[in-house]
Parts: C-alpha cells; sequence; structure tokens
C-alpha cells in the first residue's frame, strides 16, 4: 500500500477540494470536542451535575439531522462549494456566541442551533470529496477524509492541555470561531463538484418548468424508494454513532473525575489516542479497498472487544493511554470506511444529502449516549464509569457487526455524476 502513490496522483484541484473538505470536518469536530473537554468547568460554572451539563452534547447531537437534510438539499440545489461555505461560517459564529451565554439555558439553545450547522459539513464535504477524487485509492481517502473528526478532537486536547488554565472555557470557544477563515480557501482554491456540474448540465437541457416539476418529482420519488435502504443505513449509523460517542465524549470526564487527572495529563491522553484514532481509520480505510467495506467494518469492530478491558480499568497513566489508542484505533478503523460507503450506497441525485442525513439520523437516535451513561455512572456506580464504557464498547461492537454482516457493498461504484437518469440506488 503506498499512501503518497495516490497522492502524487491527484490534480492540484482534487488535491485543494480533499484539503478543504478535510479542514471543513476537522475543524467542526474541532468546535464540538471543544465542549466535551470543557464539560465539568461548564457544569461547574453553571452549578450543575455533569449530567445536566452533558445535555448540551444531545441537543447538539439530536439537532444534527436537521442540518444534514438543509444544507443537503441546499448543495444538491444550488452546488457543493457555496453550501459548504455557508455551512462554515454558520458553525463558527454559533461557537463564538456559545462563549457569551449567560445562563445555561441559552448556552443550550445556542448548542442545539450549533448542532443544525454541524449536521449539515459532513454530507456536503463528503460529496464534493468524492465526486471530485478518483475511484482508485476511494478507501484510503475515505479513512483520511473519516478521521479529520480525531484531528478536530486531537486539536480540542493540545487546546485544552496548553491554554484552558490560562484562558477558561469561555475563550475556548471564542478560539473555536477560527474555522471560519476556511472560507477564504475554499473561495479562492476550491471548484465545484464536476459531477454536480455534469448532472446540472443534463438538467439545463430541458425547460425551467420541467426541470423544477423533475426536480420536486425526483425528491418525492426518492424519499419513497429509499426509505428501506435509508432505515437500515441509520440503524448502523446509530451503532457507529454509540460507538463513538459512547467511548469518547465522556472519557476525559472519567479521566478526570475517576482518577484525578490534570487537565495537562488529559489534553496528552487525549492527544495519543486520537494518533490511534488516525492510524486506524487510514489502516482499515485503505484495507477496505482489498477486502470489501463490510469485512472491513466487521473486523474493527469486534476487535475493539478484547481491548475494551484494558482501556476501561487499567489503573496506571500509561496503560489507559495504551488501552485509549488502541480502542481508538478500532473504533475509528471502522469509521474510516463510512465515508466512501455511504457514498457508494447513495443514489446519485441525492448525494449530498442521503449520506448525511442517514449519519445525522443515527446520531440523532444515539444523541442521549452521554447523559444516559453519565446518569448510569452517577445512579448505580457511584460515579465510576469504567463499567459503563466497557459494557458500551461490547454491546455496540456486536450490534456494528450483525447490521453491517445483513448490509449490501458496493466498493468502486461511479461517483462522476448527479444525474439519476437510469441509475438506482446501490442500497436499495
Amino acid at each position: 500500500m503506498n499512501v503518497f502513490q495516490h497522492f502524487r496522483r491527484l490534480t492540484a484541484q482534487q488535491r485543494n477540494t480533499f484539503v478543504a473538505c478535510y479542514l471543513g470536518w476537522s475543524l467542526d469536530a474541532f468546535d464540538f470536542f471543544i465542549l466535551v473537554v470543557c464539560l465539568p468547568a461548564i457544569a461547574s460554572e453553571f452549578s450543575v451535575k455533569v449530567s445536566v451539563a452533558s445535555e448540551a452534547i444531545f441537543l447538539t447531537l439530536a439537532m444534527r439531522p436537521i442540518g444534514a437534510f438543509l444544507f443537503g438539499m441546499l448543495a444538491d440545489r444550488v452546488g457543493r462549494r457555496p453550501a459548504l461555505m455557508i455551512d462554515i461560517v454558520s458553525f463558527s459564529v454559533l461557537e463564538l456566541a456559545s462563549a457569551f451565554a449567560p445562563s445555561l439555558k441559552w448556552f443550550l439553545i445556542l448548542r442545539a442551533l450549533f448542532g443544525i450547522a454541524m449536521g449539515g459539513e459532513w454530507g456536503v464535504g463528503a460529496a464534493l470529496a468524492f465526486e471530485t477524487l478518483p475511484a482508485e485509492g476511494r478507501g484510503l481517502f475515505s479513512g483520511i477524509l473519516q478521521v479529520g473528526y480525531n484531528t478536530g478532537y486531537l486539536l480540542a486536547g493540545l487546546a485544552f492541555g496548553t491554554l484552558f488554565t490560562h484562558i477558561g472555557w469561555r475563550m475556548m470557544f471564542v478560539v473555536g470561531a477560527l474555522p471560519a477563515f476556511l472560507v477564504l480557501y475554499i473561495r479562492s482554491s476550491v471548484e465545484e463538484s464536476p459531477a454536480w456540474r455534469v448532472g446540472r448540465a443534463a438538467k439545463q437541457k430541458k425547460p425551467q418548468e420541467i426541470r423544477n416539476l423533475d426536480w420536486y418529482r425526483g425528491k418525492l420519488r426518492g424519499v419513497i424508494l429509499l426509505i428501506p435502504p435509508f432505515l437500515v443505513l441509520a440503524l448502523l449509523m446509530f451503532g457507529f454513532n454509540l460507538f463513538s460517542h459512547g467511548t469518547q465524549d465522556l472519557y476525559p470526564t472519567f479521566l478526570k473525575l475517576n482518577h484525578g487527572l490534570t487537565p495537562q495529563v488529559v489534553g496528552m491522553m487525549v492527544t495519543v489516542f486520537n494518533v490511534g484514532a488516525l492510524l486506524g481509520s487510514i489502516v482499515f480505510g485503505a484495507w477496505s479497498e482489498k477486502i470489501g467495506r463490510r469485512w472491513a467494518i466487521i473486523a474493527a469492530a469486534l476487535l475493539a472487544i478484547p481491548v475494551a478491558p484494558l482501556w476501561a480499568y487499567s489503573h496506571s497513566v500509561a496503560m489507559l493511554t495504551l488501552g485509549a489508542f488502541l480502542l481508538q484505533f478500532m473504533v475509528e478503523g471502522a469509521w474510516g470506511i463510512i465515508p466512501a460507503y455511504l457514498n457508494e450506497l447513495s443514489p446519485p441525485s441525492v448525494r449530498a444529502m442521503f449520506p448525511g442525513l442517514a449519519y445525522q439520523t443515527g446520531n440523532f437516535l444515539a444523541s442521549r449516549c452521554t447523559p444516559v451513561q453519565s446518569k448510569i455512572a452517577e445512579q448505580h456506580f457511584g460515579g465510576n464509569y469504567a463499567p459503563v464504557l466497557a459494557w458500551t464498547v461490547v454491546l455496540v461492537a456486536v450490534l456494528l457487526a450483525v447490521v453491517t454482516f445483513f448490509g449490501k457493498e458496493a466498493t468502486g461504484a461511479d461517483l462522476s455524476t448527479t444525474h439519476s437518469q437510469g441509475q438506482q440506488p446501490a442500497g436499495g
């Protein structure tokens, strides 16, 4: 596997597009994980339990399907590039506004709105990337693109470890507004998706009235035809979001409250396990080119189970860090396949909306994971998060393996157009 060979084959425009989409997802995740690492401090300032403050995480996740639908529809209608720029500005402004929330109520409202903007980025960015990139090496690019999420977590961990004790949680959210400047790069260096332009050119041959009617008919027909595969993929993404949020969102809180670790040590550990996540995503994403998307997902999910005890029940910083590194290698190894997998299963005409909506619907179904985990730990284990975290890994890994086993496979599907005439959804 020659990683650099695939990149050398890209044109300048393909590289610019991939970098922009990777950074967009990374910085979106950075803004989200600032909330995660600052959660105990936010709870302290507003004089509530962590389980109460964690409702902000729930609201962020629960509102993401709305953003996936709205921004996905916008991208399918007017183009991926303008929709992506609008989305990035939106979540950056809402991140900045969160820093000035006068009360917990206002903070929760702003995080819900942030969730809408966050929900739009993944689907639009993934569509723009995979419609621009060549089919060869798609699994590798998928792994790198998805690990942008963990790059954001890594950056949030570094910022927490180096800045938090000096500037506090509110200024951390001010720092989180910096992604807005990415729009300047997209505006100057990124072109519209070639596939979207091809699809638009095909539609332009028809009169405006027919184009409008076809568009609405296409959406209605698409919704009806895609309900069964959509429900399957939403269930799959429910499991995936439990897998990531169930092992990541409360882990810094677990390290601080159950092990008494300092922000600097927690930041270091977050950095290390996100390096593991980055490597796992790339390795399993590339491996999926050889063995197929489904078998790579199943392998990564099941390999997480024997690592769970080391990750949750170790007592030393060194062993906890090793466990976290290995677990996230598997968790994000499975996740690294998802951008390519969902885009390959999507019908062309709704490629910016369908994968993102399936992803974020799964997020919605899993959105109460963090509050439920924290309440179980507080009410049944005296505030000990270890058993809750460990059992989350076991149960969710089995769920993912079963659902994926009975799923579809469309490795190498043609993503060169958004024109759906004569094409059927691969996942149907």
